[in-house]
Formats: structure tokens, C-alpha cells, sequence
């Protein structure tokens, strides 16, 4: 067994099969959930249970978390019995959730004071990607602390890129979302438009997938759309909360971001019609409702 301790913390869609990376490839591993059931298999595997994140702390050299949204970065970390009530002198702090980049500031703030160090290293690949080990992962913090985690992070992902202090690898992560938010409309109107002109849909996201349109949007919820699986991959409420998250960054920074807001009026619309725990394919239903109104 490699000689890390590792501490998982978030076992949902993606954080289970990120974390099982880690067990798959020797780590000790301890992990805790607010469903314990969640950790099952883990802990069939030979994995510890940790009753709180303090406890989880106490017993590891690195902690990661990767859960829903800010404030339960906040809980983990600031709450009774999170990570800061337990002993974090030189351990290795990551939190994999997109956050908002101010709680990575306070974050790597309080680990200073506590003797620990702190990553923000969100991620992008949905479900696909941390099965796979394909994610792109986004790291803020100390260069030297994002060295030493190096190859945790590669067992993970497969594009991993330092850029610079806390709350850096959150704002990458925006610029990915924002991205993306933009892209996932023109996915679902190019698809719409196909259809009602009765074309074959597989045979039109092959080919122009491969041209100067291709994108992960198209090439991997193209197909989950026109099969009507709106399943998450990842879910539409942690798309709004992201896309919040950017809008209120931006607003600080004195930009403002059009395309981001039409977006997130689309996104609405799709939390409104109740699909908000689906994935952000689902669009495709919606705006298509529309169409047919």
C-alpha cells in the first residue's frame, strides 16, 4: 500500500468514482458522507469511517472534499466539527467542489493559521470524466503544495494545470462554465433545428462533431439527447449555482456577460419545469416545449 493516508469527503456522482481511483490505486483510504450508505462499497474495500470531517482530519496526510455547493464547502470546513475543529498541522487541504473563489481565499486564510495547506482544484468532465480518469482538473494555492499532490491528482484526471493562488483554479473553473453554458444552447438549437428538418440525428452529431463544431457538448450529450436520457451526468441545480457564481464574480470584476445571462434564464426555466436534479441535457426537453408552445 502506497504510504499517504488519504481522506475522502462527498461521495456523490462524481466524488464516488474519484475516490475510487484513489482506493483502486493502493491508498489507505478513509472517507466520510452524511449518508454513511453512500461509503458502502468503500468500506467493503477496506476503506475507514469517519464519523465528522474533525475526525476524518485527524487520521490523514491529505483530506479531499468534493461536494454540492458553497455552503457545504463552508460546513466542512467552518461547521462544528469540520475540518478546522480537528488536527490540521501539515496536512494537505483539496477541495475538488466548484466553490465560489472567495471561499478558497478563506479557506487557504485559515489553513495558514492552522498550519495546513490548502488547494482549490475543482474539475470538468462530468460523470464520463471521473469514471474514466479524464478529468481536467484546475489547481489554485502553493505551487509547491500542488507539486507534492501531483500524482493524486493523476489519479484522477488527465489535463492538470497550476494556475496560480488561492482562488485561481475557481476562477478557471468559471471560465469553463461560462463557456460551456453558451456552447450547451448552441447544442440544443443545433439539434432542434436537425430534427425539424428530419435529419438523421446520430449521423449529423458524427460528422459535425468532427468538424469545426465539435465540442464536448455535442460529441457526449448530443447522443444522451436524442436517446432521451436526461439522467445526470452532472446536475442542472449545480449548473445554476455555478453560473451564479460566475455572474457575481464578473459583476465585481465590472464585466457584463450577456450571453451568461440568457444562459442562465434558459437554466431557470429548466429548474421551473421541476427537472432541476436531471442532467443539463435535459435542456434539449425544455426548449423544445417551447418550441412546440
Amino acid at each position: 500500500m502506497k504510504e499517504a493516508k488519504i481522506g475522502w469527503i462527498g461521495l456523490g456522482v462524481m466524488g464516488s468514482s474519484m475516490a475510487q481511483h484513489i482506493q483502486n490505486a493502493g491508498y489507505s483510504l478513509s472517507v466520510y458522507s452524511r449518508t454513511k450508505e453512500k461509503a458502502s462499497s468503500f468500506l467493503n474495500q477496506g476503506a475507514n469511517w469517519a464519523n465528522s470531517p474533525a475526525e476524518l482530519v485527524d487520521d490523514v496526510d491529505y483530506v479531499f472534499s468534493m461536494v454540492g455547493y458553497p455552503e457545504d464547502v463552508q460546513n466542512i470546513y467552518f461547521g462544528n466539527n469540520g475540518i478546522f475543529s480537528g488536527s490540521c498541522t501539515d496536512k494537505i487541504l483539496i477541495d475538488m467542489t466548484t466553490s465560489k473563489p472567495e471561499i478558497a481565499e478563506s479557506v487557504a486564510l485559515h489553513g495558514i493559521e492552522h498550519g495546513a495547506y490548502v488547494l482549490d482544484a475543482p474539475v470538468s468532465g462530468g460523470d464520463i470524466g471521473a469514471k474514466n480518469k479524464s478529468l481536467a482538473i484546475m489547481c489554485g494555492g502553493e505551487k509547491h503544495i500542488y507539486e507534492k499532490a501531483f500524482p493524486l491528482f493523476e489519479e484522477m484526471g488527465a489535463n492538470i494545470e497550476y494556475f496560480g493562488e488561492a482562488g485561481a483554479g475557481q476562477r478557471v473553473k468559471m471560465s469553463n462554465q461560462i463557456l460551456i453554458a453558451s456552447t450547451m444552447i448552441g447544442t440544443v438549437e443545433s439539434l432542434l433545428y436537425a430534427e425539424s428538418a428530419n435529419l438523421d440525428l446520430e449521423k449529423v452529431i458524427g460528422l459535425i462533431g468532427q468538424g469545426a463544431a465539435g465540442c464536448w457538448s455535442i460529441n457526449n450529450l448530443g447522443p444522451r439527447m436524442i436517446s432521451k436520457d436526461w439522467e445526470p451526468g452532472f446536475y442542472v441545480e449545480h449548473f445554476i449555482k455555478d453560473i451564479g457564481i460566475a455572474l457575481d464574480d464578473a459583476q465585481r470584476m465590472g464585466l457584463n456577460l450577456k450571453g451568461l445571462e440568457l444562459a442562465s434564464s434558459f437554466y431557470k426555466r429548466v429548474q421551473d419545469e421541476g427537472y432541476q436534479k436531471k442532467g443539463t441535457q435535459v435542456l434539449l426537453k425544455v426548449l423544445k416545449s417551447l418550441h412546440d408552445q
